[in-house]
């Protein structure tokens, strides 16, 4: 009786395991396929020359499209959503883009926030995936210094003072970084059992670990 209530345990260990896996494998994949589309988008809006009016129109679109990939992550309507999400977000950021791009040192600036933000993606979800430790108990500390960076953000439209516009960035990196092994390791722990919801919280960790680590540079650079 104790082998077999043994053997139980130890298969559903094995299934529990085998699901955790195929989560992961299933966000990893449709993660990169969402950057590509990303990308692609935003070379269009790049190419024809988007205006900032227009970004912030098809910013605001994407985040109403959020929560449709949220309500349909269940069912084969999740995917065109989130398609639609990441295609969306990637065309806003274009006027942003070429603002960069035109700097004198522009290029090598972008091309080092996309190096960047690689490092730090691929570093940390490494760090979590070996070790298996469980960064559930940041959670409440993440949400809590969001907010907070959401909040000053929205300050800072008024009051524009560059020095909190960079504290911002900085402390949004941070932010961005935590949450990289914070939603990694909900995918490895059990914590996120849906690979659209987990594919839309490290699409969105990368997206913005890369337009604030892009004006940091910037700014270090000297030409912010």
């Amino acid at each position: 009786m104790q082998d077999k209530s043994l053997y139980n345990m130890n298969a559903a260990g094995l299934e529990s395991v085998i699901g955790t896996n195929k989560v992961l494998k299933n966000t990893y994949m449709l993660l990169g396929l969402t950057l590509l589309f990303s990308a692609v988008t935003a070379g269009i809006s790049m190419a024809v020359g988007l205006g900032q009016g227009a970004a912030l129109i098809l910013m605001l679109v994407g985040f109403g499209l959020l929560f449709v990939v949220n309500r349909t992550a269940d069912s084969s309507k999740g995917l065109l959503a989130i398609f639609a999400f990441t295609g969306v977000m990637g065309a806003s950021i274009g006027p942003m883009l070429n603002f960069y791009l035109a700097m004198p040192n522009g290029p090598a600036l972008v091309m080092q926030a996309l190096g960047g933000t690689a490092v730090v993606f691929f570093g940390l979800s490494a760090y979590a995936l070996t070790t298996r430790k469980d960064f559930s108990y940041m959670g409440g500390f993440l949400m809590v210094g969001l907010l907070v960076a959401v909040v000053a953000m929205i300050a800072n439209i008024f009051l524009a003072i560059p020095a909190l516009s960079l504290t911002i960035s900085a402390a949004v990196v941070m932010i961005m970084s935590g949450l990289i092994l914070f939603d990694t390791s909900r995918i490895i722990n059990g914590g996120e059992t849906n690979y659209i919801r987990a594919t839309v919280s490290l699409y969105l960790n990368i997206y913005n670990l890369f337009i604030h680590l892009l004006h940091l540079l910037t700014a270090m650079g000297g030409d912010d």
